[in-house]
């Protein structure tokens, strides 16, 4: 199949020139926040980390906002991150990316992946797929369907198992991914069967873009090698691999840490209102992260500026050091949503 995704990076790669960085160019990461509400804890753990791991990699840190659902998106709230990044001292190289402004370079991608039948259109209804239990069964994938009046989505064809990987943090996962150990209990290995997956949509019916393609997109055109990300997303990991690999790239090297949680399945989320952070106690705010991710030999009381608690971290981080566990439970204030389960 052709590496249509890779024509299309190459002819856009002087967006960002190399005199922008200076750092190591086998290491990139980048932090992905969703402009549908304010950082809260959470969010800053997964900041954090991505930024330590880069930099202590003598690697570039990119920030790129997914603003791809604009129905959910608020006005204003990519500002309030981006100020929030910078009173943490979390300061991103280049420009910041807004998947909002890359229609075209997505549409593009579509349209060739549709050229080269490695994409299909699909009438099914979310109704038809829970009536084939719920899995996508490949019902349109040799119809040959075209646009008409209808509204269709769009379909990857997917013809590969999702497939094992070694997470940098959490060690081998299998997948499909089952849940990792309750919280508190640490892990070693998550093992289970292969399964194939399903052909993803990539546009959706209302024209919206798949997160799942364009996550893959942006990393191979940002020039992403490390994905340093929450938990609840390693569900998704084999999936992006996957992807990866049908668009003819090599997956990228993942790496998940804990997430917040003020009850076992219960994660800080801008859905489930999060406290956003406060950032007059900035530097107050990354040693409590450090102290979440493992690193609790570190003492606010030893730093006199976010600088140089930020430097000692970066000398300090050490992914064997991390937590292994998916979800660490933090204080109900946490959350302005909280109620017994």
């Amino acid at each position: 199949m052709p590496n249509v995704v890779k024509h299309r990076s190459n002819k856009h790669s002087n967006q960002h020139s190399e005199s922008d960085f200076n750092s190591n160019p086998k290491y990139t990461g980048r932090f992905a926040p969703s402009p549908s509400g304010q950082l809260h804890f959470g969010s800053l753990v997964t900041a954090l980390a991505s930024y330590l791991d880069a930099k202590h990699c003598h690697g570039k840190w990119l920030v790129r906002m997914e603003d791809i659902d604009e129905p959910r998106c608020i006005a204003g709230t990519d500002t309030a991150i981006l100020h929030c990044l910078e009173a943490h001292g979390l300061q991103w190289d280049g420009e910041v990316m807004y998947q909002s402004k890359q229609h075209s370079r997505y549409q593009e991608v579509v349209d060739a992946l549709l050229h080269h039948e490695q994409a299909y259109y699909c009438s099914c209804t979310r109704k038809m797929i829970k009536a084939m239990g719920g899995t996508y069964n490949g019902h349109c994938r040799d119809k040959g369907l075209t646009p008409s009046n209808d509204q269709l989505a769009i379909r990857l064809k997917l013809d590969t198992d999702l497939a094992s990987f070694t997470d940098l943090i959490m060690g081998e996962v299998s997948a499909p991914h089952q849940k990792l150990a309750i919280a508190g209990h640490r892990i070693e290995d998550c093992r289970v069967e292969k399964q194939r997956v399903e052909d993803i949509t990539i546009k959706r019916r209302d024209q919206l873009f798949s997160y799942n393609l364009v996550v893959v997109l942006d990393d191979v055109f940002q020039g992403v090698t490390h994905v340093i990300r929450g938990c609840d997303l390693i569900d998704v990991t084999p999936l992006h691999r996957c992807v990866h690999q049908s668009l003819g790239y090599q997956p990228l090297e993942y790496g998940h840490v804990p997430v917040a949680a003020i009850a076992p399945g219960r994660k800080l989320s801008k859905q489930n209102h999060a406290t956003p952070i406060d950032n007059a106690t900035a530097l107050e705010n990354i040693v409590r992260a450090l102290h979440f991710l493992g690193f609790d030999e570190v003492k606010h009381q030893d730093f006199n500026s976010i600088d140089s608690l930020l430097s000692f971290a970066v000398s300090l981080w050490d992914r064997k050091k991390v937590v292994k566990t998916p979800e660490i439970i933090v204080p109900q204030h946490e959350s302005t949503y909280y109620s017994v389960p």
